[in-house]
């Protein structure tokens, strides 16, 4: 037997791996670094699991009549094994034809998702990489993530650096903080995840820094496991989506005690007039009291004056988790909290202003020294066009349809193939019943993918691809202190490829290789990629290792920055010499800019605005869903590595259980207009009464009824956006039944 250990990385964190016979047979965290034992573990179940597919493959009446088979078949029909000439051959010949009766715009360059923490073999930067130089596609803007973030806050605050790349150090909350206040909570769960891989999960020991020194915590969210164990924070549960208007209720009692930062508001800030005039009613009628807030949020008075006094005085830190901007009008409560903190006067101070994410993701706030990590540059989509990408299904399903998004209309394309990899849209968008609908309409789905997923399940040619841990890679993401090299551990499993490989076969096949791979191999890519951190030291005078010591050593750590981050540091020091990218240069709490789009569902200022479904218009029986991640995957990823015992949990408080007669450890049904799923309810003393939460990231099977089998909530969350200017995900906006099923046949 041979046996070989070797370090390399995952989203989820650092992990030294233990191969024997071409087999992956054991992975543990790096001492450490921090990561999740459990998930780490479960990597090699993951990548020799039984649902890998091992060969290409054709749904079969496809594979039999083509395009004239239609989509209907797709996730009922068995697939056919095939040689790889006979499947790329296929797939060129369609993007041929596509592109030649057609146009551009009518290919769908799909991929989403946590593909690879590599950042080479990237799936989203190949895919757009090849259909780019192909002819052009359509692409996606945006994400899921954090989309409604994306687009209102260039508006506000002149980028959508504080929710993408940017944040206030954790280590300046510990030796500058007196309070934080977060919104969405600090869920420990989703701190053992990093887009790109952490090799340090720093957030428990600086919030451990900076309890002991004493700051204060208020967490502010119906689930009580959004306080991190050990920590004394206070516990604020509010109705879902009622964070806004408590957010506006705070800046009102901010004007009305006379703490607001006057002084601030005129130097940093443009529009605060009338965004005060809004708070106090004088240009609406309705003041934005603590009382009005109570009312709304279903919280006691006495909560929100506590909340109040917490952050009157001191240093205080506003956090908000990216979930609160996944609901109805979810570009109001980010531009709350940044109004909030204007008022306070604190942006741009150490352990002060505010921060999007502190409970969402390991690497935001972490003290890194960025531009390390390589990126795989794009090319032009020449030709081609983009749409928001939680609007796909909508687009597949009314071609033509014009859509306004960010102050300008968008049509939708004719979309006649869809190109899928590196993602699981049957896992992250909403109103599943929906896209399986539209899912049909396209004339051809390809799909790369590793496993036997729902999306695979449903396409029409289906081509087998490696796991990072069957390639060569550079992982690691600028918000952590580390650059990991990501060896090929194992062969490909079967006869998977690499979606480079894949994509340099068709590039052949279409005249396009040229343009596509440049003249490089594996090797000469990142041999480029990594050239630019070299030179970028050279810059800097900070010292990296060469390419064969990084894949010596494993992993290179970062020198850290002289100083640890503050978002808007340097606005603040002079907002003459450091202005905003917004129209004014300044933070804008009321956007002229935004007034002009005129959209009734986005005023040009941060405003209370009444969710479509939430629990203040609820009906009898019917409570809010709350769909988070899971405690043990990364969304779907890992699924498939665990053993399931029937569907998903739901968690459903005491009271709520007695009045529907349920009981820890029953199968139940949730149902609402769009679809219906199964559970097990597990009863949660901690839940706020008239919420259910249920973890996303199980794999989606409907049932004979359309009853879906596993506990996929996105059959219940709504195929609906946020706001006409950002066009984004609001799944967290559902209202749901539940009841007791009876037990599987």
């Amino acid at each position: 037997m041979t046996r070989e250990d070797r370090i390399s990385l995952t989203h989820w964190g650092p992990f030294r791996a233990t191969v024997a016979d071409g087999r992956l047979t054991r992975a543990v965290p790096l001492p450490g670094s921090g990561a999740d034992p459990d998930m780490i573990g479960a990597l090699p179940e993951m990548v020799h699991s039984d649902k890998r597919i091992d060969r290409p493959h054709v749904r079969r009446s496809y594979l039999e009549h083509g395009i004239a088979a239609g989509g209907q078949g797709r996730g009922h029909e068995d697939f056919v094994p095939v040689d790889w000439q006979t499947a790329l051959d296929l797939v060129s010949g369609e993007l041929s034809r596509v592109y030649r009766d057609h146009g551009p715009t009518s290919v769908f360059g799909g991929s989403y998702g946590w593909s690879s923490a590599g950042r080479f073999h990237h799936a989203r930067t190949q895919i757009r990489r090849f259909l780019a130089a192909a002819g052009g596609f359509t692409d996606q803007i945006s994400n899921y993530s954090w989309g409604a973030a994306h687009m209102i806050l260039p508006h506000v605050v002149g980028s959508a650096d504080a929710v993408s790349t940017a944040a206030t150090a954790w280590s300046t909350i510990a030796s500058d903080g007196d309070a934080v206040v977060a919104f969405g909570g600090l869920n420990p769960k989703n701190w053992r995840v990093t887009s790109g891989g952490a090799g340090h999960h720093h957030i428990p020991q600086e919030i451990e820094k900076a309890q002991a020194r004493g700051v204060k915590f208020v967490i502010v969210s119906p689930l009580a496991d959004d306080v991190p164990p050990g920590l004394d924070a206070t516990l604020i549960r509010p109705r879902p989506n009622s964070d806004t208007a408590i957010i506006l209720a705070l800046a009102h009692e901010a004007v009305r005690t006379g703490r607001a930062d006057r002084a601030f508001l005129d130097r940093f800030t443009v529009g605060a007039d009338i965004f005060i005039d809004y708070l106090t009613g004088k240009s609406d009628g309705q003041p934005k009291t603590l009382e009005w807030a109570a009312e709304i949020s279903g919280l006691d008075l006495a909560e929100l004056q506590t909340l109040w006094e917490t952050i009157r005085q001191g240093r205080v830190m506003l956090s908000s988790a990216w979930s609160l901007q996944r609901a109805d009008h979810g570009e109001q409560p980010f531009w709350a909290l940044i109004a909030l903190a204007a008022m306070l006067g604190q942006i741009g101070l150490p352990g002060g202003g505010f921060c999007f994410g502190y409970g969402s993701m390991n690497s935001v706030g972490a003290t890194a020294r960025s531009g390390y990590v390589p990126s795989m540059p794009g090319l032009p989509n020449t030709g081609g066009m983009a749409i928001p990408v939680a609007s796909f299904a909508d687009a597949f399903l009314n071609p033509g349809k014009e859509i306004a998004f960010n102050g300008r209309m968008v049509c939708y394309p004719d979309v006649r193939l869809v190109y899928w990899a590196g993602g699981n849209p049957f896992h992250h968008a909403q109103d599943l019943g929906r896209v399986e609908e539209a899912w049909q309409r396209p004339e051809t789905v390809i799909v790369h993918e590793p496993w036997w997923t729902p999306t695979a399940r449903r396409a029409d040619i289906v081509l087998p691809a490696t796991t990072s841990m069957e390639r060569n890679d550079i992982g690691g993401t600028s918000r952590d202190p580390y650059v990991f090299a990501m060896p090929k551990l194992i062969a490909p499993v079967g006869e998977a490829r690499n979606d480079f490989d894949i994509f340099c076969a068709l590039a052949d096949r279409l005249g396009c290789r040229a343009a596509y791979d440049e003249g490089l191999d594996e090797a000469g890519w990142l041999a480029r990629l990594w050239r630019t951190s070299e030179e970028r030291g050279v810059r800097e005078g900070v010292a990296v290792p060469d390419l064969e010591a990084l894949w010596a050593q494993g992993l290179w750590r970062v020198p850290l920055p002289e100083e640890p981050e503050v978002l808007l540091s340097d606005f603040r020091a002079d907002p003459d010499a450091h202005p905003l990218a917004t129209p004014s240069g300044r933070i804008e709490l009321y956007s002229e800019t935004i007034a002009g789009f005129a959209y009734d569902d986005c005023p040009p200022h941060a405003a209370w605005l009444e969710p479509k479904e939430w629990l203040g218009s609820a009906g009898e029986d019917e409570f809010h869903l709350v769909t988070n991640q899971p405690a043990r995957q990364l969304h779907s990823q890992l699924y498939q590595a665990h053993e399931q015992d029937g569907p998903a949990r739901v968690r459903i408080a005491p009271e709520d259980a007695r009045k529907h007669k349920l009981c820890d450890g029953q199968r139940v049904r949730l149902w609402n207009g769009r679809g219906s799923c199964l559970a097990i309810a597990h009863i949660d003393e901690s839940l706020r009464p008239g919420v259910l939460v249920m973890p996303t990231g199980a794999w989606f099977e409907p049932g004979a009824d359309g009853t879906e089998q596993n506990g996929n909530p996105n059959v219940l969350t709504a195929d609906r956006r946020t706001s006409q200017l950002a066009q984004a995900c609001a799944a967290l906006s559902a209202l749901v039944r539940i009841e007791a099923a009876g037990e599987p046949k």
